[in-house]
């Protein structure tokens, strides 16, 4: 096998390659645009969480009263937020974090 020759360091390169940016420069801006996506997403998913914990609360409360695990004319309300909000991708999103929240119904 050849080695193939490139001005740039095996470093660079390889942040290069990581980022699929063909300038440091893309590869940085890239790098650093990742870095906040991943600290959204860690803020993202602890309110999942939140909003979990809280939900268990509501469940409780509805079910030692007497009532049902969930509330069908609340998550369509849920659903249609999410919808107006994010459009149709928004009422996947919502499904989702429903179960999250209460469990397949």
């Amino acid at each position: 096998m050849t080695a193939v020759h490139t001005d740039r360091p095996h470093a660079d390169r390889t942040h290069a390659d990581r980022t699929g940016a063909r300038t440091d420069e893309a590869a940085d801006v890239i790098t650093g645009a990742r870095d906040r996506i991943d600290a959204l997403d860690d803020r993202i998913i602890g309110l999942i969480q939140e909003r979990m914990a809280v939900s268990a609360v509501i469940q409780e409360a509805r079910l030692s009263s007497g009532g049902r695990r969930v509330n069908l004319a609340r998550e369509m309300e849920v659903l249609t937020h999410y919808r107006d909000a994010l459009g149709k991708p928004g009422t996947s999103l919502a499904m989702t974090m429903l179960e999250l929240c209460r469990g397949r119904i």
